[in-house]
């Protein structure tokens, strides 16, 4: 016996409504966990930006009194990022000293020195002693950065410009990885190299920056704006890297990272080793700002390359991580 219109219609009401109800169960529960997945993301986040002044608690305490690596910070006219960068490196517990490259007309006046001083002492406690020095040159080249240091107590050198920040974290990670390859560049700014087959006459390379690396997945160098190498490189480029490229840098004001690079891959064979690192840019402008810049550094590559008589770069895709702070690796 068929049921009234009335029930059916009670029926079908009762359908819709357990429908609705179902769907809106749905919806909350896809909202309620995107915003518990945006919770846990702006957790993360905001953890790797108090890494800027906090080193995480991850470090085995062992290390505490370990002294393993030289800050090689290179400024110019820029008192102010160089002090946050002083201030924020001296914390990084494996550092043993920072060295100042200083080619500025004159020299670093006392108000700065005793303000670095204090900040170095500041963290000169339980043992541990940061020494401070300024590396002044007598004329002002992109080449003094990589100048030979006398009587360097650490076997590596940290090389970073005075307007980039890394987490102590992610620079001791990087340091980690350069101890597993200590004759190789390992850094967090990676740029590449590729043949123009357009130009079908001779070998003619082009220069890539970020977004190219980000592209292809490829690199053949990392900037010495931030990375690490042994110090032996320092005596390599003053005393054996040729006098007429590094005439080439001087003039140009341009591509010393680039030199640099060529003369690990020469030495080694082998590519440098990029580690993913979050970067906090304090400064504004730059030589890489200026017009140009990838036209330059391009002739720079082709102009190392007629001197070497080879390409020595080394491409890879290999990247380093580091996953006890990343979800997706």
């Amino acid at each position: 016996m068929r049921g009234s219109p009335l029930s059916r219609r009670a029926a079908q009401r009762f359908r819709q409504l357990a429908f609705l109800s179902v769907g809106s169960v749905k919806v909350k529960l896809l909202l309620g966990f995107c915003i518990f997945f945006t919770l846990i993301l702006l957790f993360f986040r905001a953890s790797t930006f108090i890494q800027w002044t906090q080193y995480h608690s991850f470090v085995d305490q062992s290390d505490l009194h370990r002294k393993d690596y030289t800050l090689l910070i290179n400024t110019w006219k820029r008192n102010d990022l160089l002090k946050k960068s002083i201030s924020h490196y001296a914390a990084c517990l494996r550092l043993d000293s920072i060295h100042i490259v200083w080619s500025e007309p004159d020299p670093p006046s006392e108000s700065l020195n005793r303000y670095l001083k204090r900040i170095v002492q500041k963290y000169s406690k339980n043992g541990r002693k940061v020494e401070l020095k300024f590396d002044v040159n007598n004329e002002d080249s992109l080449n003094n950065r990589f100048k030979e240091i006398k009587n360097l107590k650490t076997d590596v050198v940290f090389s970073i410009d005075d307007d980039v920040i890394f987490p102590c974290s992610s620079v001791e990670l990087a340091y980690s990885v350069w101890q597993s390859a200590p004759d190789t560049m390992v850094g967090f700014v990676p740029r590449m190299h590729w043949l123009d087959h357009s130009r079908s006459n001779r070998d003619y390379f082009e220069y890539g920056g970020w977004w190219s690396v980000w592209w292809t997945g490829t690199y053949s160098m990392v900037l010495s704006k931030a990375a690490f190498f042994h110090k032996k490189y320092l005596a390599m480029y003053t005393n054996e890297f040729p006098a007429s490229l590094r005439e080439y840098v001087a003039h140009n004001r341009n591509c010393e990272d680039i030199a640099m690079s060529f003369l690990v891959a020469n030495a080694t064979g082998a590519p440098p080793i990029w580690v993913k690192g979050k970067i906090f840019e304090i400064g504004s402008t730059g030589i890489s700002s200026l017009g140009g810049h990838t036209e330059k550094r391009t002739e720079c590559i082709n102009r190392f390359v007629a001197e070497f008589g080879k390409m020595p770069l080394v491409s890879t895709s290999m990247k380093v991580v580091d996953s006890r702070n990343t979800w997706f690796w």
